[in-house]
């Protein structure tokens, strides 16, 4: 099985993983190196492992159809609702690195199980919850599990498929989590409003029994024949000690910052930001915004599967992808909040929401850096430090939008004006400008 050779001897765009400390100078003999298999087992594996990211995504998004039910189902107004969006980034962001460490420590099939079950119980108490402090506990036990999902697919496939697969795996990750967000957008909204509140939540509470019996049975997380990670082999470096380690990794520090940089527009348009500026900023009906958000999620799908071809052909495609995103998608906020009076054209806010479309996809090549500077034994650490950028970006930028919204709201008045908006939105260069200082930073660390 040939590999690719900008995956195995890359230059400053995709150098190779560093050799441990105590590994051997002399390289194994070509017999002893185990190849990963890929073919039909593989995917049938990562097959079962996706579909608890699925899942992850359907929790995740489905207070996002919810949103007038849960205000008047808890008696909260737009700022106590905008507190579930905020914690569930929260609580992500901040179990990346513990579950990274269990990844790496007690294998991903059990920390996808033990998703599962956390995402089950969370949802299940959410659905019959009558009040607003209980419900927002309920939601922190399910971004906890949410929070475990994602690492652990990377981790199945890093297992099974050869490097140079990964990061179009990675993609196709991705893109089919987002079949998730679809099926809440359109299957969930209306069994809602068919089935009522209990009903429907109850319901996908109950498919996380069928998905955990899944994994337990049938997912393997190695191929026969796989050597045990290095952990195994040699005592565990303690916690700290690990963290520390990956962190020093310059590649994993980039990975972070490329997730951080290129994940946050869309994130926090399509979290929660996005509907209001469409109706309220805009003048647009509801379904004229649902109908965006939709496009939103399309176009992800899409970059989903260029990214994955080009960085999977070519390992030196990821900065100048991540850069390009970046610029073109300042581009397009910079035209659509320049625009007199607040108001772009509906032809401008379709490109706008196409380039955003992007974002997501280019996060992942964050993820593939932190891949592919770290040995095996840490490499869930290190993808969960890199994880944490694109959620951090975005919980800081929620908050930030929010406060200025609340300072350039008129007095007396419910809503927010286009003014507003325009004023508001113009925070997001704050962590543009940010993000893309730090990776031109580590770029040139690299290059030293």
């Amino acid at each position: 099985m040939s590999v690719d050779p900008a995956r195995t001897a890359p230059s400053l765009s995709a150098p190779a993983p560093r050799r441990p400390a105590d590994a051997p100078a002399a390289a194994a003999p070509a017999a002893a190196v185990f190849r990963p298999p890929g073919g039909r087992a593989a995917w049938f594996a990562w097959t079962v492992g996706v579909s608890v990211y699925v899942l992850a995504v359907v929790h995740r998004t489905s207070l996002g159809v919810a949103g007038m039910d849960a205000a008047a189902r808890f008696g909260i107004g737009a700022s106590a609702l905008s507190t579930f969006s905020i914690l569930q980034v929260l609580v992500y962001a901040g179990m990346q690195v513990p579950v990274g460490l269990l990844v790496d420590r007690i294998g991903p099939r059990r920390v996808l199980m033990l998703g599962v079950a956390l995402m089950s119980a969370g949802q299940l108490a959410f659905a019959f919850s009558t009040a607003f402090a209980p419900a927002l506990a309920s939601r922190a036990v399910l971004g906890c599990g949410d929070a475990m999902t994602f690492i652990s697919v990377l981790r199945v496939a890093a297992r099974w498929f050869p490097a140079a697969r990964n990061p179009f795996v990675a993609q196709l990750t991705g893109l089919v989590g987002t079949g998730g967000n679809l099926f809440t957008t359109v299957v969930l909204a209306q069994a809602l409003h068919t089935a009522g509140w209990s009903t429907t939540f109850g319901a996908i509470a109950l498919t996380g029994a069928v998905v955990f019996v899944a994994v337990l049975v049938l997912l393997k997380e190695a191929p026969p024949g796989a050597p045990q990670p290095v952990l195994h082999e040699s005592p565990r470096l303690p916690v700290g000690q690990q963290i520390r380690a990956a962190w020093s990794e310059p590649g994993t520090r980039l990975g972070m910052w490329v997730h951080f940089t290129t994940a946050f527009p869309a994130s926090a348009f399509g979290l929660l930001w996005g509907m209001p500026y469409l109706v309220e900023g805009q003048g647009m009906s509801r379904a004229g915004a649902g109908g965006l958000l939709s496009l939103l999620v399309l176009s992800g799908m899409a970059f989903g599967l260029l990214f994955g071809r080009l960085v999977s052909r070519s390992a030196a495609a990821r900065l100048p992808i991540a850069f390009t995103v970046l610029a073109v998608t300042a581009l397009c906020w910079t035209a659509a909040l320049a625009w007199p009076h607040g108001h772009p054209p509906l032809w401008l806010l379709v490109v706008l929401v196409l380039v955003m479309g992007s974002n997501g996809p280019a996060s992942l090549i964050g993820l593939d850096y932190a891949r592919a500077y770290n040995p095996a034994e840490r490499m869930g650490t290190a993808s969960g430090i890199a994880n944490m950028g694109g959620f951090i970006g975005s919980m800081i930028t929620l908050l930030g939008i929010g406060v200025l919204l609340d300072a350039l709201a008129d007095p007396g008045s419910d809503g927010y004006g286009a003014h507003a908006y325009q004023l508001a939105f113009c925070f997001q260069l704050v962590p543009l400008l940010l993000g893309t200082t730090m990776i031109l930073r580590l770029r040139r660390k690299l290059e030293r």
